[in-house]
């Protein structure tokens, strides 16, 4: 019942529209910028690292998402007066070792599939490593790419999520509308500019896929794990000169950017397989029931909870 922890803070529908309208307006601002500027987002990124270094291009891009992270939990706390534990996941505490469970197994098989492309297709990299700016890097990211992570998981899959679905009474509407809120928030990225809009499949896919797994594991530690662990091993493991993160990496990507095979696989092979590995390992059933059915009324929930204590 992870929506229904909406329950938990005063409700009113102003509450939830604050953030995400202000928020999805300013991405609507920058993606208006990227098309009508006269200069390639590509362009702009290599004159700005140029001048100041690709280290800190990054944190100048993560750092208003990381003060958003602390936004979103603020209007948590002081406006819903929620708790930020309700607005994790509905068990008693958050659980640590899923976060750290799908971390783990996400960054893992970043690595290796990242090795096995490496190997199969050496002439697309090439080794660039340098200790002391690498170093540096690692800092910065392991710093501030999980509070980045985190602030896309709270406001879409929590905040969002779960006045979407209070306010609709049903799961099915949240799940699709934040996941495609999701992946539009990425379509001012330079892989977009370079790649096409096909790559949206991807970014929705993903919105999709971390959105279920919120649903199914009535929680958000899966989908925290998952999402620091994509963005941070990537950050480290290889830059482009296209892509958003462009960093002191140990690999480089060479190769000429096409839209292929790559993009689906992902979405339509590898996710729907960690699905079904969370599932045997967290017993997940019901999935009609979590993914489609409906939301409890305050009243139902609350005697639920009341029935919980009370067993308790």
């Amino acid at each position: 019942m992870y929506i229904e922890q909406g329950y938990k803070g005063t409700i009113g529908l102003w509450k939830y529209f604050v953030l995400p309208i202000g928020f999805l307006g300013f991405m609507a601002i920058n993606y208006w910028l990227t098309i009508t500027s006269p200069v390639s987002t590509e362009e702009i990124m290599r004159d700005m690292i140029s001048k100041i270094g690709s280290n800190a291009v990054l944190v100048i891009l993560l750092l208003p998402l990381v003060v958003g992270f602390f936004v979103v939990l603020g209007w948590t706390y002081l406006v819903h007066q929620q708790s930020i534990k309700s607005l994790t996941t509905a068990r008693k505490n958050v659980d640590w070792k899923r976060i750290f469970f799908a971390f783990f197994l996400w960054g893992g098989i970043t690595v290796l599939l990242t090795l096995i492309d490496i190997y199969f297709s050496p002439d697309d990299y090439v080794l660039n490593f340098n200790l002391s700016k690498f170093l540096v890097l690692a800092v910065i990211a392991i710093l501030l790419i999980p509070l980045q992570t985190s602030f896309e998981e709270y406001l879409f899959r929590g905040h969002m999520m779960q006045g979407l679905g209070l306010v609709a009474k049903n799961r099915w509407l949240p799940l699709v509308v934040t996941s495609v809120l999701f992946g539009l928030m990425h379509i001012a990225n330079p892989e977009v500019e370079k790649l096409g809009y096909g790559i949206m499949v991807y970014y929705i896919g993903t919105g999709f896929f971390l959105g279920i797994m919120t649903l199914m594991d009535d929680g958000l530690e899966l989908a925290l794990g998952f999402h620091a662990a994509n963005n941070l091993f990537t950050a480290l493991l290889v830059t482009a000169d296209w892509t958003a993160f462009q960093t002191h990496s140990i690999y480089k990507d060479v190769s000429e950017p096409g839209l292929g095979w790559d993009v689906l696989i992902p979405v339509f092979v590898v996710f729907p397989i960690l699905l079904w590995v969370f599932a045997k390992k967290y017993g997940w059933k019901n999935w009609k029931e979590k993914l489609f059915g409906r939301v409890l009324s305050k009243e139902e929930f609350v005697a639920i909870e009341n029935e919980k204590a009370n067993m308790a």
